[in-house]
């Protein structure tokens, strides 16, 4: 591909990254945005990372494999592919995916030294994903210091959650320090909830919601008249439901137990519940999904750790229609709820006294809805896409801040 290969600008980029990967998206600036390119860089610090590059429009893709030591070295190439494809000079802004806002922060803002300061801050909320989207905003404002950077907060959905829902059962004084539940996902939430909107029934998007956001990382959210109710993960995104390597919920006198009895410090705690539980720790045979179902008939740990996901992810959807006092519409999304039917099934097994009720035939052939004819509660696949939902906040953001007569000029941050 080469200059001027997606057409003339001006383009958003979305820059979404995780801890061994780097998802980039291209959008030409409109309303809303319309996705040109999508850049992956997976595997990143492994010595066969690779990347691949997707054009919208004819779905092809070309890949090949690298060595990426850093997300700083996948910056570079992506930057690389930028000046390649449509030019540096062609962006309008960038979008980043920040998983935690804290206190301050409930909305899409301009990236200022303040904000860094901020986050900077707050990392030891999220030591897992704030270092390296701190590292990702400052390296791309080093090679492009005129550029408007915007952060998404993958918390602010949650803003609106009742304060019941908020505090947590410890003294009064961490509250004022921040600690309390924030939940996450929430870039997927708002995207999931826009597309309800547009799929659904008349309606149903203002309806008693749940949206299972099943993935590596997995969280239930409740959703009622657009607003979050309740969800799964709390103060941090290793909260909740047992996910690929992350535990969920514990008891916190395991905390002291293995300080006691192993010497496990807080640093080695953190380690164990983040990379090496879930999934993987109780199999301990692998953290994907499709694995573990294969081999399940043959490995009863495998097996068990299948099990275990259903069950916390049911007994999750139970519990927050229980908040909801109710539900209209179940929605799974991300890698394991859009497109394993075996585990929406074992799901949602032994939820009918909620209304639900899953057609096998749809269930199997991943269809938009999969609940039977004339049941309670519609269940939906919908596919989730954080980056279109990035890219529509900056273009919002950017398109109150023309209205406004406003101006900003990076240079200046």
């Amino acid at each position: 591909m080469t200059l001027s290969a997606f057409g003339s600008g001006p383009f958003l980029l979305t820059i979404n990254g995780g801890s061994s990967s780097l998802k980039v998206a291209l959008f030409r600036d409109g309303n809303p945005p319309g996705p040109v390119a999508r850049c992956l860089i997976g595997r990143i610090g492994f010595p066969d990372s690779l990347m691949v590059v997707t054009t919208t429009m004819t779905g092809q893709s070309e890949s090949r494999t690298l060595l990426v030591p850093d997300h700083a070295a996948g910056v570079e190439l992506v930057m690389d592919w930028l000046e390649h494809t449509v030019g540096m000079t062609n962006l309008r802004a960038i979008g980043h995916r920040v998983v935690h806002g804290g206190s301050t922060y409930s909305r899409p803002e301009l990236v200022t030294p303040d904000m860094l300061a901020e986050l900077r801050r707050i990392s030891p909320y999220d030591p897992e994903h704030m270092p390296s989207e701190i590292s990702l905003i400052e390296t791309f404002g080093r090679r492009c210091p005129n550029l408007r950077q915007v952060a998404c907060f993958d918390t602010a959905f949650h803003r609106d959650m009742p304060r019941v829902a908020r505090l947590l059962a410890i003294p009064r004084r961490y509250e004022k320090l921040g600690v309390r539940r924030y939940g996450f996902h929430g870039l997927s939430c708002a995207f999931l909830m826009t597309e309800l909107a547009r799929v659904g029934r008349p309606g149903e998007a203002d309806g008693r919601v749940i949206l299972a956001h099943l993935g590596n990382g997995a969280s239930i959210t409740a959703v009622h008249h657009g607003m979050t109710v309740e969800t799964t993960m709390g103060f941090t995104p290793a909260s909740g439901l047992p996910m690929s390597r992350r535990s969920g919920d514990l008891d916190p006198g395991l905390v002291s137990y293995l300080s006691r009895t192993e010497g496990m410090d807080a640093e080695r705690f953190h380690r164990m519940v983040n990379s090496e539980s879930g999934l993987f720790g109780v199999s301990e045979l692998s953290s994907d999904m499709r694995d573990l179902l294969a081999q399940e008939q043959r490995d009863p740990w495998a097996a068990e750790a299948v099990a275990l996901f259903c069950y916390h992810s049911r007994k999750g959807i139970g519990a927050l229609a229980a908040a909801l006092g109710g539900l209209d519409t179940l929605v799974f999304s991300a890698g394991i709820g859009e497109h394993l039917p075996t585990i929406r099934a074992r799901i949602c097994d032994g939820l009918g006294f909620l209304g639900i009720a899953v057609d096998a035939s749809r269930n199997e052939v991943n269809g938009p809805v999969i609940s039977k004819e004339g049941g309670a509660v519609t269940v939906r696949v919908i596919p989730t896409d954080e980056e279109s939902e990035i890219a529509r906040s900056v273009q919002g953001l950017l398109s109150a801040d023309r209205d406004d007569g406003g101006s900003h000029d990076a240079s200046d941050e």
